[in-house]
């Protein structure tokens, strides 16, 4: 609103400002989040001080424009602001549209993120491109009661948080969503019960994805706002800090012990399930192998509901294998058990008839061959 004094005779009407005019083209024109009004500001109110008087505006410092509204109650722009109507259109796009919040520092973290019920922090590995921002900017408008802000992590460091994320990579972004479970700053030290309840604690829903995409995310927030994805509640609030050689090695020993408490803890769950005497795992010996091929033919069964067969079943399955088995036997045995002698009984030469008609095989030779051979010379 810029205050003007409005009279009847239009023809002597004072002139608008320019820095007003300017950023009403530059900014109403294009965008229904903000309407350009002409105020008398020394109008008298029913409690009888002026419209400038109930607001504490100053009127000499001209232009005077004020904003009220969504930021609450009227606020007059500084006059820094009020040099030209791109510096005044930048300052309305600040106060009007939704934005991420900057965070540099621990303050900030704590009153522009961790204190908001949910938000959505952005760790930059590098200078975002176009993709991201359009990122962004689709959830500020998907999202508008939750809190996105972002973070250079070239140069800082997220104690006590990195190690529950992917590590950090020089050009590789990284996101994660805090819901706020307890407690807010307003609650001071002097108020905490004896379980520590009333101090701000926090959970996390880190994205494992490591492309930052609108989808990913937005199905991250679905996950966090339905309940279906449990968020880890974090023992301490992270802080920032100055990422240095030191505080990176540091955070990697962190890193590094918490996957090693991970994959214990993992191990014993996998022991406690495992029948006795057998392996937990397939560690590559003839036992793991074993171990293995027995878990996966449990998990077919279970997967294809086959119930076990039981004693008795087992029993008639191999009484009627044995019964095929003979049948096939019998099949092959086309002379029968007459024609074959007893076992190791020897044949006899009686036995043997080589013109196959019965009649016994007669040596024609009488021995007289010297005779009977033809001298062909």
């Amino acid at each position: 609103m810029l205050c003007s004094t409005i009279k009847a005779d239009a023809q002597k009407q004072p002139p608008v400002s320019s820095v007003f005019l300017d950023a009403q083209y530059e900014y109403g024109s294009a965008s229904s989040n903000a309407e350009f009004v002409l105020m008398d500001c020394q109008h008298e109110l029913p409690s009888g001080n002026t419209v400038a008087e109930r607001f504490k505006l100053d009127l000499k410092k001209r232009p005077t424009i004020f904003i009220s509204g969504k930021v609450g109650p009227p606020k007059q722009i500084p006059q820094k602001h009020l040099k030209t109507g791109a510096m005044l259109t930048k300052l309305l796009k600040g106060m009007l549209e939704p934005h991420a919040a900057k965070i540099e520092n621990t303050k900030d973290l704590k009153s522009k993120c961790l204190n908001k019920p949910m938000c959505g922090l952005l760790l930059k590995g590098g200078k975002p491109e176009p993709y991201v921002k359009d990122v962004v900017s689709n959830l500020l408008g998907a999202y508008p009661d939750i809190q996105f802000a972002s973070v250079d992590t070239t140069l800082l460091l997220l104690a006590n948080l990195e190690e529950y994320l992917p590590e950090y990579e020089s050009g590789q972004h990284r996101f994660v969503l805090f819901k706020k479970v307890s407690g807010g700053l307003e609650v001071g030290d002097k108020d905490k019960d004896a379980e520590g309840k009333g101090r701000l604690v926090t959970s996390i829903l880190p994205l494992e994805d490591p492309s930052i995409s609108y989808g990913a995310i937005n199905t991250l927030i679905k996950k966090a706002q339905s309940g279906s994805s449990k968020p880890t509640k974090l023992p301490m609030l992270p802080s920032i800090k100055t990422r240095t050689k030191k505080l990176e090695e540091a955070e990697r020993k962190k890193r590094e012990r918490i996957r090693g408490q991970k994959d214990k803890a993992r191990k014993k769950k996998q022991a406690e399930q495992t029948p006795p005497g057998m392996f937990a795992e397939n560690d590559g010996s003839k036992e793991g192998r074993k171990a293995e091929r027995e878990r996966r033919r449990q998990e077919h069964l279970k997967n294809s509901n086959i119930k076990p067969k039981t004693p008795e079943e087992i029993a008639e399955m191999e009484r009627k294998r044995r019964a095929r088995m003979e049948e096939e036997a019998a099949k092959w045995n086309v002379g029968g058990e007459d024609d074959v002698g007893d076992e190791g009984e020897p044949v006899g030469e009686e036995d043997i008839d080589f013109d196959g008609d019965g009649e016994e095989f007669v040596d024609m030779d009488d021995g007289d061959d010297d005779e009977d051979v033809l001298d062909l010379d």
